[in-house]
């Protein structure tokens, strides 16, 4: 029976085995590919040309309900506007009767998403159920602030005793913070009335009214221009402080003497009043990069905004969200908000960070599978080459396995049961290797090391079952 010349290790005759062979591949010519790099040249730059790669907010296009048109949170939204649109964002400025009217105005759009956000002053109670959140409290607070022509001669509870007073447009956050604060001193018998603030600041120019209430920057150029050109006189609270002790969410504030006309002392002394914070409240309809954003330009506006914010307690009932969070503990927008927003809307940075952190922690652990079941196929591999110097002798190669001639001592049953035995577990090792091999454990280039011990495999299983077959022969 004629014996098939065994291939020998390392000779080319091994390249037989391969199956098929690559077929021919046309080759592009030199001008094509010439062409091909100019065009990609071209391409690249109009791309860059484009694409402006600066931080900006063009990303944010967003609705802000703020107040009356001459009222202060009107101009602060229009701050704010102006500095969104310089950096090419868009900011709708919609003016309300004021605070109660902005908070409808965010639950009642949540899903038609007409308004994203709001100025809204605190101490104002929240509707049941409403999806609002805290963006951030703005750095100067409103001040309660009372208007008439004998102001300065309200000194104590009592001289409030039957007052006119007008508490600002109906639905307004005046409204209601003058009634949360008035409506508990029944004793004073104060007439309360409601009127546009422009109207009521005439009515008490002309007398018609005692004090007219505003809740209001008590820098707004409002309160300069009732001061100073209608000669109206801020009143200082009398006993303030026991007031705001009924207020959880107020406290007090002072306008300091000269404040409106150092050189005519207006007001003539300080004159005490109660503040509230000026909150920016959103409704969760803007994503979270246009949210980052704005947040962004009202740092901008307002420098000690985020100081202002970072490490202080929520006392407003309003959870913030987490992009909110993230922005004051960073001291602003991250590196993703700044020059990939869309990639925050995707997933918040922080949870890109998570996700980056846990495919490194799950590539690191393949890794290591993958290198224990590399060093178990070569350690079984070995295990099963110490079988075979018994067998053969010390110092036996594969190569002298190959062109060994069939050898009496093989005549023995134990010996052809040691050799299939051998055989079965390089068999088993060879077809695990190639298993494993093509595992998704094994990351991408390193299955070389898998080809390494197939060929170890290969060589030593062939040279073996060779053998066996001259054996058998003989």
């Amino acid at each position: 029976m004629p014996v098939r010349e065994p291939i020998r290790p390392g000779s080319g005759d091994r390249l037989d085995r391969v199956p098929g062979s690559p077929g021919e591949t046309r080759r592009l010519s030199h001008g094509t590919r010439v062409a091909m790099l100019f065009g990609a040249l071209v391409l690249i730059a109009l791309l860059v040309a484009l694409y402006d790669p600066r931080p900006s907010l063009r990303h944010v296009r967003v609705a802000i309900a703020s107040g009356s048109p001459t009222g202060n949170y009107y101009a602060t939204v229009e701050r704010i506007r102006a500095e969104v649109e310089r950096q090419r964002g868009r900011v709708q400025n919609l003016p309300s009767a004021g605070s109660v009217e902005n908070i409808a105005r965010l639950v009642a759009e949540r899903a038609s998403c007409g308004v994203g956000f709001a100025l809204v002053q605190g101490g104002i109670e929240w509707p049941p159920q409403h999806p609002l959140e805290l963006i951030g409290r703005l750095p100067h607070p409103e001040s309660m602030i009372a208007l008439g022509r004998d102001a300065d001669r309200i000194r104590a509870p009592g001289d409030l005793k039957g007052l006119r007073i007008g508490i600002g447009p109906v639905g307004s956050g005046t409204e209601y913070l003058a009634r949360r604060v008035l409506a508990p001193l029944a004793e004073l018998e104060l007439v309360l009335s409601t009127h546009p603030i422009d109207e009521q600041l005439d009515l008490a120019e002309r007398g018609q009214l005692d004090l007219a209430v505003m809740v209001i920057d008590d820098e707004a150029k409002l309160v300069h221009d009732a001061v100073r050109r209608r000669g109206l006189q801020v009143l200082g609270i009398p006993e303030a402080a026991a007031l705001a002790r009924r207020l959880p969410f107020a406290r007090v504030g002072t306008i300091e003497a000269g404040q409106y006309s150092y050189g005519g002392r207006l007001p003539p002394t300080d004159k005490a009043v109660l503040q509230v914070d000026a909150l920016l409240v959103g409704n969760g309809c803007a994503t979270l990069s246009q949210t980052q954003g704005l947040m962004a330009a009202v740092a901008e506006v307002f420098p000690t905004f985020i100081r202002h914010n970072r490490g202080q307690p929520n006392a407003t009932g309003l959870p913030m969200p987490r992009v909110a969070r993230s922005f004051f503990d960073d001291e602003g927008p991250d590196l993703l908000g700044q020059y990939a927003p869309w990639l925050v809307d995707v997933m918040p940075t922080a949870s890109w960070l998570q996700l980056i952190v846990g495919f490194s922690m799950l590539f690191s652990a393949m890794a290591f599978a993958n290198r224990f079941r590399l060093w178990r196929i070569d350690a079984l591999r070995v295990e099963v080459e110490r079988d075979i110097p018994p067998l053969f002798g010390p110092g036996v190669t594969v190569g002298d396995i190959a062109r060994m001639p069939a050898d009496a001592r093989f005549d023995a049953p134990e010996a052809r049961a040691a050799l299939d035995d051998i055989i079965d577990r390089l068999a088993a090792l060879a077809l695990r290797c190639r298993r494993d091999s093509l595992s998704v454990l094994v990351p991408m280039g390193e299955e070389i090391a898998y080809r390494h011990q197939e060929t170890l495999v290969a060589d030593l299983l062939h040279a073996l079952r060779a053998f066996r077959e001259r054996v058998r022969a003989s």
